[in-house]
C-alpha cells in the first residue's frame, strides 16, 4: 500500500499486524526494556520489516538500535524511516546517494483530539482543515495534517540543526490529489525542499515525505 506514495529508488516492507517470526538483536533490546508484550511485538516487527527492506538494497542484516529522538540508526550509506499504528507497520529505505532523507507515518483515519490539533496547527491550517472536513468528510483531514507533520519531522530531523517545531510548518493539502506542500514559516530552520504524498485506505492515513540527494 505504501508503495503508491514512494518514488523510484525507495524500497519498503509492510505488514498488517505483528509477525511471529520477528526477532530483535541484543543491541536493539534496550529500546524496549520494560515494555509490554504488544509494544515489544510491534517494535520487533518494524525492525524485521526494516531488515527485509534493506535486503532489497542488498544490505546485509544488522542491528538497528535506537538513536537520537528514538529514530533507528541506519547502516552507513542508507536513509530510512519506520512507522507503526494499530494494524499496520512499515519501513522504507533508500541509498543516501539517491535520497537525502525519508519520512513516513501511519495513523488511523479517525478524529484527532482537538487539544492536539490546536497545539500543532497554524490558524491557516485550522481553517483549511475545517473547510476540507465539510467538502470531503470521509477523510479525517485533522489526522492527515498531523500525519504530514510527523512524516516531515522524520525527514527533517537528519537535515536541520534543530527541529522547526510543529507550529512553524504550514501545510497545504490538496483535496483532489495525493500531493501536499510543506512551507516553513519565517525564522524556522530550513530542511530544504521536501516532497510529500498521502493516501487514505483500509481505515488508515498514510503519508510519505522524501528529499532527493
Amino acid at each position: 500500500m505504501i508503495e503508491e506514495l514512494l518514488p523510484p529508488g525507495v524500497e519498503h516492507a509492510e505488514a498488517f499486524g505483528d509477525l511471529a517470526s520477528a526477532r530483535l538483536y541484543p543491541a536493539e533490546e534496550s529500546a524496549v526494556a520494560g515494555a509490554g508484550p504488544e509494544r515489544r511485538a510491534e517494535f520487533a516487527t518494524a525492525r524485521h520489516l526494516a531488515r527485509r527492506a534493506l535486503s532489497r538494497l542488498e544490505v546485509a542484516p544488522a542491528p538497528l538500535p535506537a538513536g537520537p529522538r528514538r529514530a533507528p540508526r541506519w547502516p552507513a550509506g542508507v536513509v530510512g524511516s519506520i512507522t507503526h499504528c494499530a494494524g499496520y507497520r512499515v519501513a522504507v529505505v533508500a541509498r543516501r546517494t539517491v535520497f537525502a532523507s525519508l519520512g513516513v507515518d501511519a495513523e488511523p483515519n479517525e478524529p484527532l483530539p482537538v487539544t492536539v490539533l490546536r497545539r500543532i496547527a497554524t490558524d491557516r491550517e485550522l481553517a483549511q482543515v475545517a473547510d476540507l472536513l465539510v467538502r470531503r468528510p470521509e477523510v479525517r483531514w485533522d489526522r492527515l495534517l498531523f500525519s504530514v507533520k510527523e512524516s516531515f519531522y522524520k525527514a527533517c530531523t537528519p537535515l536541520a540543526v534543530r527541529w522547526p517545531g510543529y507550529d512553524r510548518t504550514d501545510i497545504v493539502l490538496d483535496a483532489d490529489g495525493p500531493a501536499f506542500t510543506v512551507r516553513l514559516l519565517p525564522g524556522a530552520p530550513s530542511c530544504g525542499t521536501l516532497e510529500g504524498r498521502w493516501l487514505v485506505r483500509r481505515g488508515l492515513v498514510l503519508t510519505a515525505v522524501t528529499r532527493p540527494a
